[in-house]
């Protein structure tokens, strides 16, 4: 019981003596205008955990910041980056129908060369699986009036001639080809010649001509080469190409060379179908003679 009392008065002096000391260093801050003890304890006590607190409030609105930045940049990004795919399909697009463009002002720059012939336009579909259009097909065919041995041009001249022919397609074997023979001439002399497929020699972009006679008549690198008018399939003066090489042969009667064509036949896609065929042409001119000396 003695305990208990000397413990409870301990505690009440404690009290008391507190309650002093604060009453003392208040009455000292008054009296030094705030920079007494307690400035001092508040300076390494409250606001270091004020600038703490401060600190990690500014961290805190930084983080919040930045992640409201980056949501931002990438909805940006991902705008910016339909844009770019806009625009790349628009630059395709224009770039394809430039192409498509230039082509068909070429095929028809080559239906004014040849506007004395009844044309028409086709499309090539497919070709034998080479590299190069010797033999291919096209989109029109008896039903449009295209018909076998009907002359095709392309580029800015004679691509070849149709093979086969169905209702809605036919199939041309090309002036390239191995099994192509032509009889043609040198547009300047009208000297005739005979123009020879071979892919081989396509792999250098040129074909072979030979049979030239061997007279006067200078040919010189650069010359054009048509078709003849002796040519029992192919219309007269249709362009093959220009002569890259002439030279003497061993018999010395005839001279042989290359030609480079006028069409590329790596990359045909439109062709011109001369719709009326050479014994066409020739049966015409017949019945019209007949005509003119009054027939039977």
């Amino acid at each position: 019981m003695k305990t208990k009392n000397q413990s409870s008065l301990s505690s009440k002096y404690w009290l008391i003596i507190l309650a002093v000391i604060c009453v003392i260093l208040l009455g000292i801050e008054r009296f030094t205008d705030g920079g007494g003890p307690l400035r001092f304890i508040a300076n390494y006590t409250v606001i270091p955990m004020q600038k703490g607190i401060s600190y990690v409030g500014r961290f805190m609105s930084d983080i919040s910041d930045n992640f409201d930045t980056l949501e931002e940049m990438k909805k940006e990004n991902e705008k910016l980056q339909s844009r770019v795919d806009e625009l790349t399909i628009d630059n395709t697009r224009l770039r394809q129908e430039q192409y498509e463009l230039e082509r068909l002002r070429e095929v028809l720059k080559l239906d004014e060369n040849y506007s004395d012939y009844e044309k028409i336009g086709a499309h090539v579909i497919a070709n034998n699986g080479s590299n190069w259009f010797n033999d291919f097909t096209i989109d029109k065919g008896s039903e449009d009036g295209v018909k076998v041995d009907s002359n095709v041009l392309a580029g800015s001249g004679l691509a070849g001639i149709v093979t086969e022919v169905g209702p809605n397609y036919a199939r041309v074997r090309s002036i390239i080809d191995d099994a192509s023979n032509i009889s043609a001439m040198m547009l300047s002399t009208s000297d005739t010649c005979v123009v020879r497929g071979d892919l081989e020699l396509m792999a250098d972009g040129r074909i072979r001509f030979e049979k030239l006679a061997n007279n006067d008549n200078e040919i010189e690198v650069g010359e054009q080469v048509v078709t003849s008018h002796v040519s029992s399939r192919f219309l007269q003066g249709l362009f093959i190409g220009y002569v890259s090489d002439v030279e003497v042969d061993s018999n010395n009667l005839t001279r042989s060379g290359y030609i480079t064509p006028a069409v590329d036949f790596s990359k045909l896609q439109e062709v011109l179908v001369i719709t009326t065929t050479k014994q066409e042409m020739l049966d015409a001119k017949d019945d019209k003679s007949q005509d003119d000396n009054g027939g039977e």
